[in-house]
């Protein structure tokens, strides 16, 4: 198998499943939801599809649950658009990577002014 066709697939899916989710759902849930990766396993069976939505954890909870219940809608919406044997199971999961990159760049952000306090009142000791 070519190690370009899982990637094509998982393109094409969260290509076709954002499509979906932004044009023919009406689930209030879903509201401010993005699809932002799909990680399908190499025997094509399952795949593993990240979101993220704007707003509280609540909300994220929410669009998880709204997803959860319409997996079965989704996937028979992906047999007309994604040609493939069968579509694989869909797994519906969180997407933290940018709440993870805020809370290292806050981090940074505060050392950094942390060390140029530091300097200023290092220079402030040497004033002649």
């Amino acid at each position: 198998m070519s190690t370009q066709r899982p990637e094509r697939v998982q393109e094409a899916i969260r290509q076709e499943i954002s499509k979906i989710v932004q044009h023919e759902m009406k689930d209030p849930r879903l509201g401010f939801l993005t699809i932002t990766n799909v990680e399908i396993t190499r025997d094509l069976r399952y795949a593993r599809v990240f979101f993220s939505v704007l707003g509280e954890l609540k909300d994220k909870r929410l669009a998880l649950k709204g997803l959860k219940h319409a997996k079965g809608y989704i996937k028979d919406m992906l047999k007309d658009r994604v040609t493939m044997k069968f579509i694989p199971e869909l797994e519906f999961k969180i997407d933290e990577s940018y709440e993870h990159t805020k809370r290292i760049t806050d981090i940074l952000d505060k050392i950094k002014g942390e060390t140029k306090e530091s300097e200023k009142g290092d220079r402030g000791d040497k004033e002649v």
